[in-house]
């Protein structure tokens, strides 16, 4: 150690002057009088070797304000406010990645009628509650660009990456730049990915990810790289799927590696205007399919029927409410709530057996007011998957929709309600089944898409979750369809209750009645004697198959009052026990299909 004194014989000094400094390892150490008082000696030569028992100076202490010799007083405090040469680099810096930077980005996002990545990420996120990770990222394009048009045109490497609060609940909140290199995945975004993910995976965050941009970024220069396929990103992110909430929003182009990204999520918001696919146009031509502009590679229309969008949105301020909305039913219970009169829901099915009808109307009658939340409204139209609220507890539904099929589950419905249910049950949510169904889907037609194994799908998802679940038989509860909408029986759900509209069977009655009776039947030769003799056997397996008949010898729980219907559905949630703290996945993950 080398100290060098600053203070001379006869200086005034204050308890918090400095009379020396000690260099040590580098680092300078002040040492302080640690009393008022007169200095009497220095004990060491200028810049003199020392060691930590050594005198270096001796201090009188002396009252304050005693004579009038000149004083040797501390430096002045530090300014709180003053911002120094490093902090006012930092601040710049800063600044360099945020909106008012860019003018011409945020024009350009203006006149394709879209918000830039910031705005979305504000928007989502409870005012004040965002702390961005890597901002000060650049693209890895040094070899062939000056540091500062990186800094300029590069801000954050074209992903921004934080942890913020969203409705009062921490969430990881991640997007894609489409104003930064179209939006594209480069060397130092993956590496920003990776570390988020990490976060994520060890505090257990739900996530939103913004993925709209055109994939793999071949431009940058500065890593060595071949193929790129051993990037971690993709694997850590799968990952997280069955262990947090992951929520995918995209809007204009969302290709290759981002909707790699985006097809991870347990739910995809998109705008209109959207378009998604696995590879974009110069992918398609370069693989020799063809030349096609942007919008004709998997536009909105598309993506919804086929099952790809959960939830089809106006815009991105109208995406930001839904992701807010969905990640609240993983939150648990809302103490505010409001419903209809329980009243309203006796004359939602109507009396004429054969008589279609939405099953829509009935949700938002059933569950609080403005909870409900359909997914994939545009796939699959005889199912409907929802998530919703009963007195603030938030609930999954499977519905059948008799207007389409008659409610038959077809390959499609089966795999939308398997994978919903897997979702729920990965996350603890309850389920509702509303059934009014014939059947799986029967015929050649049929049987081409591989029914065989999509509705076993469904069966075999619903024997094998471990949430609560409860069955509610609308109208019709035929054969082994309506069994799946009781997870594979009747005595499976924790109730398993229907509405005096109810009709239950083993197949659909007219079938029964043809198999059960083709002799009788065949031996009859008049065809209007025989249709007569069909007709009357049918409505007699009707009335035997009425739900007031099937609950006398307890084939299910009751037939009930419709406006009764809730207080069963609280009966199974009031009696749940509390889960315990999550410490890792209960399923291995959610298929994303």
């Amino acid at each position: 150690m080398v100290a060098r004194v600053l203070v001379a014989p006869g200086d005034v000094v204050t308890a918090t002057t400095a009379v020396a400094v000690v260099e040590s390892m580098k680092m300078e150490y002040e040492i302080t009088a640690g009393t008022d008082g007169v200095v009497q000696a220095v004990a060491v030569a200028p810049e003199a070797p020392v060691q930590p028992t050594d005198v270096l100076v001796v201090v009188e202490p002396r009252a304050p304000g005693a004579g009038n010799d000149a004083r040797v007083e501390a430096g002045p405090a530090a300014d709180p406010h003053a911002v120094r040469a490093d902090l006012a680099l930092v601040l710049d810096r800063h600044a360099k990645v945020l909106d008012a930077a860019r003018p011409d980005a945020v024009a350009k996002r203006r006149s394709r009628g879209q918000r830039t990545a910031r705005e979305n990420v504000d928007d989502l996120c409870d005012p004040g509650s965002f702390v961005e990770y890597g901002p000060l990222l650049v693209a890895a394009q040094r070899a062939r660009r000056s540091v500062d048009d990186l800094i300029e045109r590069t801000p954050a490497d074209g992903l921004i990456a934080g942890i913020g609060r969203v409705d009062g609940v921490t969430t990881a909140v991640l997007s894609y730049d489409a104003t930064v290199l179209a939006g594209t995945q480069g060397h130092f975004n993956h590496a920003k990915k990776d570390r988020l993910f990490e976060i994520i995976e060890r505090q257990h965050l739900p996530v939103v990810f913004f993925t709209e941009g055109g994939g793999g970024r071949p431009g940058d220069t500065d890593a060595p790289v071949v193929s790129g396929l051993d990037v971690m990103a993709f694997h850590l992110f799968a990952r997280l799927s069955g262990l947090v909430p992951l929520v995918g929003i995209t809007s204009g182009r969302c290709f290759a590696g981002n909707a790699a990204i985006l097809g991870c999520c347990d739910v995809v918001i998109a705008t209109e205007g959207s378009n998604i696919g696995m590879g974009g146009p110069a992918m398609i031509e370069g693989g020799g399919l063809g030349v096609y502009a942007p919008e004709d590679v998997g536009p909105l229309d598309v993506q919804v029927a086929n099952g790809v969008v959960d939830v089809a949105v106006a815009d991105e301020a109208e995406a930001v409410e839904v992701a807010s909305r969905y990640l609240g039913y993983f939150a648990g219970r809302s103490e505010a709530w409001t419903a209809s009169a329980p009243e309203d829901l006796r004359g939602l099915i109507p009396e004429h057996r054969r008589q279609a009808y939405d099953v829509r109307t009935v949700l938002p009658v059933l569950f609080d007011t403005s909870s409900v939340l359909e997914l994939r409204a545009g796939f699959a139209g005889g199912m409907v998957t929802a998530l919703a609220r009963v007195e603030g507890h938030p609930v999954g539904v499977v519905a059948n929709n008799p207007m389409h099929l008659a409610g038959a589950i077809d390959a499609d419905g089966a795999d939308k309600a398997a994978r919903f249910l897997q979702l729920c049950d990965a996350h603890d949510l309850p389920v509702v089944f509303l059934c009014d169904t014939p059947g799986f889907m029967v015929g050649p037609e049929a049987e081409a898409a591989a029914t065989v194994r999509h509705v076993s799908r469904m069966m075999v998802t619903g024997a094998n979750i471990t949430v609560p679940f409860g069955t509610i038989i609308l109208r019709k509860a035929y054969g082994l369809g309506a069994q799946a909408m009781a997870g594979g029986s009747f005595k499976a759900p924790l109730f398993c209750v229907a509405w005096p509209t109810g009709e239950l069977g083993g197949m659909g009655l007219e079938g029964a009645v043809r198999l059960g009776y083709r002799r009788e039947l065949e031996a009859i030769e008049d065809d209007g004697e025989r249709d007569q003799l069909f007709q009357k056997m049918v409505a007699a397996a009707y009335e035997n198959g009425r739900a007031i008949n099937t609950a006398m010898i307890g084939e299910i729980d009751d037939v009930i009052d419709p406006a009764d219907s809730r207080r069963w559905i609280m009966t199974m949630l009031d009696g749940r026990p509390p889960a315990p703290p999550r410490t890792g996945k209960k399923r291995p993950n959610i298929d994303t299909w």
